[in-house]
């Protein structure tokens, strides 16, 4: 049996320099037989030295370029024109341990044949879970495993038969967030079999004080806002969704002033993104598109 070919799609705009970091650590990879799929949604020619870098150090590269910026679309353009029997999702400011694509090949060659994999954020998970299948009861819960798109591959004709990314949810979008939760869903939803494998190491910069910013948490909370109506989630996660951000500091005795508004905000924006995604739903059909 031979082993699979994967397609790594790199949905890109406005870095430079830290895509050279990740170009690094493909040309170190164990495992060589796959393809960058870089989806280039800036306007200027930024990232042109950085593919014609990836390509001298014997990369194949397939690149084209989208307009206007959608980081969901953009990943879905790049699951449409890759060629890989299995699929992943580099951030362009991520980098990979140079074993990666080795474990990820062993994995999904084994016996039980998953259709999916999650990686481990070695920064995010420095204390990783033992290895096993994604439970969607837990997933509904949102006590299972912490979902980023960097750790992510799954089998082209999964990903293609569930229609790959939910554009109204990520980065740029009103839905700020959860893109990758809500594939995670669906996939399992489906009756795909997905698995956590820990030794399967994304490096990724602690998201920073940008992320913080109050505005980008109220974006990124009515992301999961909008997860709790479009899966239908129970009333009483949803409610501890809307508690925790007050409770959680309270209890663990951090309850900072700082605390206090970003518990706020974060509640404010699930509750919006929750409203908004039921209100939107029952538009008429026209009035439905109009928004998104």
């Amino acid at each position: 049996m031979t082993d699979p070919f994967i397609s790594l799609v790199l949905a890109t705009v406005g870095r430079c320099d830290q895509l050279g970091r990740l170009v690094d650590s493909l040309a170190l990879q164990s495992f060589n037989d796959f393809e960058l799929v870089v989806v280039d949604q800036n306007l200027d020619q930024r990232i042109e030295s950085q593919v014609q870098r990836a390509e001298s150090l014997g990369l194949r590269v397939r690149y084209q370029k989208l307009f206007p910026p959608n980081l969901a679309t953009a990943r879905n353009r790049g699951i449409e024109t890759s060629t890989g029997e299995w699929i992943g999702f580099p951030d362009d400011d991520c980098w990979y341990d140079p074993s990666l694509l080795q474990t990820v090949v062993s994995r999904i060659s084994g016996i039980d044949k998953p259709g999916g994999l999650v990686g481990r954020w070695a920064e995010l998970q420095a204390q990783p879970t033992p290895s096993r299948k994604l439970e969607l009861r837990l997933i509904r819960e949102f006590r299972e495993t912490e979902v980023s798109s960097i750790t992510l591959f799954f089998h082209s004709t999964l990903l293609r038969r569930i229609g790959g990314f939910d554009s109204r949810f990520g980065l740029g979008q009103w839905f700020g967030a959860g893109e990758e939760t809500d594939l995670v869903f669906r996939a399992l939803e489906a009756g795909a079999s997905i698995v956590y494998e820990p030794s399967a190491e994304v490096h990724h910069d602690l998201p920073g004080a940008r992320n913080r910013a109050l505005q980008n948490v109220r974006s990124r909370s009515r992301g999961t806002g909008g997860l709790y109506a479009k899966h239908h989630i129970s009333a009483w996660v949803v409610l501890r969704g809307l508690l925790s951000p007050l409770l959680v500091p309270l209890f663990r005795g951090r309850f900072q002033p700082e605390e206090l508004l970003r518990g706020m905000v974060t509640i404010r924006g699930r509750a919006e993104g929750l409203l908004r995604w039921r209100w939107s739903n029952r538009q008429p059909a026209s009035v439905h598109r109009s928004r998104h």
